[in-house]
C-alpha cells in the first residue's frame, strides 16, 4: 500500500513558501503522494443564515490544478491526485487541457478522482446544473478519456459536442487515470463499470467493506477485473493516538486498499510547519506495517 499525504488545504496558508515546503518536506519523508481537495467559492455565511456546509468563503483553498502545476517543478517522485475535483461544475474540454499540461509537467505524475459535490453555490457560480451532474458526470469521463489519448477527437453526446479538435500536448499518460468519489450506490457502481479508482472517506469498517464488495461485484458483471480498481484511502490524526493510526493503515490493508492518505487538518495544528512535523510523527508511527 503507497502511503502518501492529504494536502492541508484549509489550514496550509496562501505562503508560496509553506506550500512548497511542505510538498518538498512530503518528498523527503518517503510520502508517495499528495492528494488535495477542491472548491472554487464559498458561501457568504452573513447573507446564507441557513448555510450549513462545512465550508464557507473565509475557508482557504488552494485551485488543484494550479497548485500542482507549481509544484511540479518543485518535486521529482511525488504523485499527486484530487480528491476530488468537482467534475460537473467545470467544462470538460478545459479540465482535459489543464489535467494533460499537468501530467506533463510533472512528467506523468497526476491521478484525477473526480466526483460531483455537494455544493449549489459553486454551481450556481460556475453557470453549470447542480440536479443532473451526476449523470453528466459519466459523459464527462468518456470525454476526458477521448481527448487524453486521442489527437482529433469527434464525440457526440447528450451535453457534449466535439467536431474534429483536440488538445495539445496529450499527456505523457494516455489516459490519465480517472478515479471516483463519493458513497452512495449510484456512484460505487459507477466505480465499478468505469472507474480505475475508490476514493472512500470513512473508517475501515463494515459500511468501507460493504462498499468494496458492492464495487468489485458491478466490475466483474461489467467484465472488468475488479484487482485492477484502486482504493485511495484516508487517516485522519485528529484525535487519535500512534496506535490508533496503526490501526486505521492495518484495517485499510486488511481491506485491499491500494493507497492511503494522512490528513492532518482539523487536528489543531497552528502552523504549516506544525503540519510537516505530524506528518513526520505519523510515518515513524506507521513504519514497518
Amino acid at each position: 500500500m503507497r502511503i502518501g499525504v492529504v494536502f492541508p488545504q484549509t489550514e496550509i496558508t496562501a505562503d508560496p513558501g509553506a506550500v512548497r515546503d511542505y510538498a518538498q518536506a512530503a518528498e523527503d519523508l518517503g510520502y508517495t503522494h499528495l492528494l488535495a481537495y477542491d472548491h472554487v467559492v464559498g458561501a457568504d455565511t452573513a447573507q446564507r443564515p441557513d448555510w450549513r456546509g462545512p465550508y464557507t468563503m473565509h475557508s482557504l483553498f488552494h485551485e488543484p490544478l494550479v497548485l500542482f502545476g507549481y509544484l511540479s517543478g518543485l518535486t521529482r517522485r511525488l504523485e499527486f491526485i484530487t480528491g476530488i475535483l468537482i467534475l460537473p461544475q467545470r467544462q470538460t474540454a478545459l479540465v482535459a487541457k489543464q489535467a494533460a499540461e499537468v501530467d506533463v509537467l510533472s512528467g506523468g505524475r497526476l491521478r484525477l478522482g473526480v466526483g460531483i459535490g455537494w455544493n449549489a453555490v459553486e454551481y450556481q457560480a460556475l453557470g453549470q446544473e447542480f440536479a443532473n451532474r451526476g449523470r453528466r458526470s459519466e459523459e464527462q469521463i468518456a470525454v476526458l478519456r477521448a481527448l487524453f489519448t486521442q489527437e482529433s477527437v469527434t464525440f457526440h453526446g447528450r451535453w457534449h459536442t466535439i467536431e474534429a479538435a483536440g488538445i495539445n500536448p496529450l499527456p505523457v499518460q494516455r489516459p490519465i487515470p480517472i478515479w471516483l468519489g463519493g458513497t452512495v450506490e449510484a456512484t460505487l457502481d459507477r466505480v465499478g463499470r468505469i472507474g480505475d479508482g475508490w476514493l472512500p472517506q470513512g473508517p475501515p469498517d463494515e459500511a468501507a467493506r460493504a462498499a468494496i464488495e458492492r464495487i468489485r461485484a458491478v466490475a466483474a458483471a461489467a467484465g472488468r477485473d475488479p484487482s485492477g480498481i484502486g482504493i485511495e484511502a484516508r487517516v485522519s490524526i485528529a484525535g487519535g493516538t500512534p496506535e490508533d493510526w496503526r490501526r486505521a493503515v492495518e484495517g485499510w490493508q486488511a481491506l485491499g486498499a491500494t493507497h492511503l492518505g494522512v490528513n492532518t487538518m482539523n487536528a489543531g495544528l497552528q502552523s504549516p510547519q506544525a503540519h510537516i512535523e505530524a506528518i513526520r510523527r505519523f510515518k515513524d508511527a506507521v513504519a514497518g506495517l
